[in-house]
């Protein structure tokens, strides 16, 4: 029965390779577009610092020149014309601006109360109907805070109460009064799933299933097998030919086969690699688990996040093209979190082709991402390890961070014809004493350490004092 079911499950992925476009894309029609638009920004040279540019390379007494929202040249002595608004970085550092895979900004937003709490639809144990994007407050201040900290775009996921939590949504880090104005132009939708104590704990205490992980998984299944069968019902069928002696007419309805389901849309989705499939996963042997899944239904996994054991399956994961989103040295606080080491990241980061991410899934932690990485290379030279250059570290919150969000063309380095999305440092971003001094998203200034005014105010911020 089993080798039976996987085999339909491979007959509706064939028919929908073989899909017109139209049909391949109606899971991710979106009627809530991006709003977004780049404020006007002026010209600027930013010259004489050490800079990182999120490739791999580090340059000393460099330049990085900005114009018309985009990055255009980066190297020394770069020659720009007299409309050029010049900072001098001397002794200063610039890198790409940051990028957190993994924040609850704006679905639990500040003040923590239970009015504010909008990130798990705790109604059934998937949910991949619901979108963060309905739930972001634009208002929360930890956005300005996490500015001031350097993140430029993060994405923002549903919480982990359940198997399938619904989409996640990439964001710029911009102050408006609408999340549209927010969503990053073409940026993919997010799945956020959760593996382990999380949703049966939630659902086993319901005295509903899922109460276990075999529950768990064949939650999973379950899922995604209603989600196969949905593809191959929406696919535009074949036209079927003539026969010269009656029988089968020529099909020419273009029936849709099936009612649209906003929860089988998702999954959907997820299945053609239209949404990149995001999961929250501690054990190594559960991660192993759903690259398994994964394979069954013909998935891609975009990220493991959090992933405490993911140095136990470092190779594999870098093998199969999947990051890792982690914390530094996050463990304990639960038994899947028992076996973290501090030396997670550095792991995850060692074979080819790795991806390693450092994540907050913290309101505070989103404001000191450049640190949590310095904790990283700390232990590593603890334990020994091959030093950790501060052009390696930074790709951890840039550029591999944009590839698991599927926006690595337009950010997350510092090359040319990339949004100018750029950090101006005190000094070492990986220093104890670092600040963010000035914030670029696509050229313009949106925050300016020496003037406490450009720091973007929410309405639960104003009439306090600024400092």
């Amino acid at each position: 029965m089993y080798n039976l079911l996987r085999a339909g499950i491979g007959l509706a992925l064939l028919s929908l390779a073989a899909a017109p476009a139209t049909g391949a894309s109606r899971f991710i029609q979106d009627p809530y577009p991006s709003t977004y638009q780049p404020r006007s920004s002026e010209a600027v040279l930013i010259h004489n610092a050490t800079v990182l540019t999120g490739t791999g390379q580090r340059l000393d007494d460099a330049d990085v020149l900005l114009r018309d929202g985009k990055v255009v040249e980066v190297g020394r002595a770069l020659q720009a014309g007299s409309d050029v608004r010049r900072i001098d970085a001397h002794g200063r550092w610039v890198t790409p601006g940051l990028i957190d895979v993994h924040s609850h900004l704006g679905v639990y937003p500040s003040p923590g109360v239970s009015a504010h709490s909008d990130g798990n639809e705790m109604t059934a144990p998937v949910t991949a109907n619901v979108w963060a994007e309905h739930s972001v407050w634009p208002q929360d201040p930890g956005f300005a805070e996490a500015l001031a900290g350097g993140v430029t775009s993060m994405q923002v996921l549903p919480g982990s109460a359940n198997l399938v939590g619904g989409r996640g949504v990439v964001l710029k880090n911009v102050p408006t009064t609408t999340y549209q104005a927010m969503k990053f132009p073409g940026a993919p939708w997010g799945l956020k799933m959760a593996c382990g104590e999380n949703p049966k704990r939630v659902y086993g205490g319901k005295g509903t299933a899922p109460g276990t992980r075999m529950g768990n998984v064949a939650g999973y299944r379950a899922a995604f097998i209603d989600a196969s069968e949905y593809i191959a019902k929406n696919t535009a069928k074949p036209a079927k030919r003539k026969r010269w002696f009656g029988g089968d007419k020529e099909d020419s309805s273009g029936d849709s086969g099936g009612k649209r389901d906003l929860k089988l849309d998702t999954l959907a989705g997820a299945i053609q690699g239209d949404i990149r499939v995001h999961i929250h996963c501690y054990r190594a042997d559960e991660m192993a688990t759903m690259l398994d899944l994964a394979d069954e239904f013909g998935f891609k996994i975009a990220a493991f996040h959090h992933g405490v054991e993911a140095y136990k399956l470092a190779d594999r994961l870098a093998q199969e093209g999947v990051c890792g989103a982690l914390w530094a040295d996050w463990w304990g606080f639960k038994m899947e979190a028992f076996d973290g080491i501090q030396e997670n990241i550095a792991l995850v980061d060692r074979p080819a082709n790795s991806c390693a991410i450092v994540h907050s899934d913290s309101p505070e932690g989103i404001q000191r991402l450049n640190q949590e990485a310095a904790k990283v290379i700390a232990a590593a030279r603890r334990a020994d390890m091959p030093a950790i250059a501060p052009e390696r570290a930074i790709t951890w919150m840039t550029a591999n961070a944009a590839k698991a969000l599927g926006i690595e063309g337009k950010t997350g380095t510092l090359e040319a014809g990339k949004n100018a999305d750029v950090v101006v440092w005190n000094g070492n971003p990986f220093s104890s004493y670092a600040l963010a001094d000035q914030v670029f998203i696509d050229g313009h200034q949106y925050f300016d350490r020496a003037d406490p005014r450009s720091k973007p105010v929410s309405d639960f911020r104003l009439g306090q004092e600024v400092r």
